[in-house]
């Protein structure tokens, strides 16, 4: 039985400085590309407005973990004294939200986190334990010095030539194909 062969699956670039990288995503952005990511050893200031990218959609998650935890609480509470086992206790009353609000404000709290961390999650697709960048030599610098900018060839503009040339017109210092 042979050994698979390796499948091209786009264009990686690798830029020098933080500014030669900030300029190649909006060239990239303007050309029109889909599919493509940036990697930088440190957060660049104005990426996320390079890139064209939007708000992100994880604060959604947020808030419907933290309604549902402020919800459940509230109910939790109602159910257990005024429903399930009513007993008067000092003539208050057998239910109050004043009574219920630090067991709602904790699960408030505590199913915001899950939504976070479960939004990230989902909406990053991870967890992702294998990515065919791993396997380029240069990419490892992506963590210590260098900048780099890789397109897919699924993005429905991907030419090789017409991707090369606008990378390497961007001030790429090289340009390869990855392969999986």
């Amino acid at each position: 039985m042979s050994a698979p062969v390796p499948q091209p699956i786009g264009l990686l670039a690798q830029y020098e400085t933080a500014a030669d990288i900030l300029h190649a995503a909006v060239a990239v952005r303007d050309a029109g590309y889909k599919k493509w990511d940036v990697f930088t050893p440190f957060p660049i200031h104005g990426m996320d407005d390079a890139m064209g990218l939007k708000k992100s959609k994880v604060g959604y998650f947020t808030f419907c973990g933290g309604l549902t935890g402020f919800s459940f609480g509230m109910w939790m509470i109602w159910f257990m004294n005024k429903a399930d086992y009513p007993l008067v206790v000092g003539g208050k009353p057998l239910f109050t939200p004043l009574f219920a609000f630090p067991v709602s404000y904790e699960l408030t709290i505590l199913l915001s986190a899950f939504g976070t961390i479960g939004g990230m999650f989902l909406l990053n697709g991870l967890p992702r334990l294998y990515n065919p960048l791993f396997n380029v030599k240069r990419f490892k610098k992506a963590s210590d010095d260098k900048f780099f900018v890789f397109i897919e060839m699924a993005d429905p503009k991907f030419s090789t030539e017409k991707t090369r040339e606008l990378l390497q017109h961007a001030g790429a210092s090289s340009v390869e194909v990855v392969e999986d």
